[in-house]
């Protein structure tokens, strides 16, 4: 009988005490498209991560979904250790290739460069005093291409090459 009450003194002890872990909260703070090449164009989306807690938590590792335009591209995760402070926010950085083939598929669609749509559902793998907790992150937004990725820009720079060599 003893033992049963210790193992449900445990098991209420450990219930409160998780009543008493709160969610990070996860905003996508920025998106910026970093390389393009023949073969695709890398990305990045920045994550702000707040930890409401009066303790630390350790990411140990995410995973995530990309579409652009209605069009999956991009699906990955890393195991990765960062901390996020007790209190504090923290920016966490997603890195993401997409391929060329997936681009003229963009393309086709003639997006607004300004306002080319995303869909990022990612979800984060955290440590915390209590065990590992998931977070799901999803957002729904746009980003704008910048003017050095446009196709105008390349045709700019070809004519400014055939000009040269006349």
């Amino acid at each position: 009988m003893g033992r049963l009450i210790t193992l449900f003194i445990t098991v209420l002890l450990l219930t409160a005490c998780a009543v008493f872990v709160k969610d990070p909260q996860v905003a996508i703070k920025r998106t910026n498209i970093v390389g393009l090449d023949t073969t695709g164009f890398d990305m990045e989306c920045y994550l702000g991560v707040t930890n409401p807690n009066s303790f630390d938590i350790s990411l140990l590792g995410y995973s995530y979904d990309l579409q652009v335009m209605a069009l999956p591209l991009a699906a990955g995760g890393l195991q990765q250790t960062v901390a996020f402070p007790a209190g504090g926010e923290a920016e966490l950085r997603l890195p993401v290739r997409i391929r060329y083939n997936d681009l003229i598929e963009i393309l086709k669609r003639r997006p607004d460069p300004d306002k080319i749509p995303y869909h990022l559902e990612a979800r984060l793998r955290l440590g915390t005093p209590l065990g590992e907790m998931i977070i799901p992150v999803v957002s729904d937004s746009t980003l704008s291409l910048p003017e050095a990725y446009r196709p105008g820009a390349y045709l700019d720079r070809i004519g400014d090459l055939l000009r040269g060599l006349r």
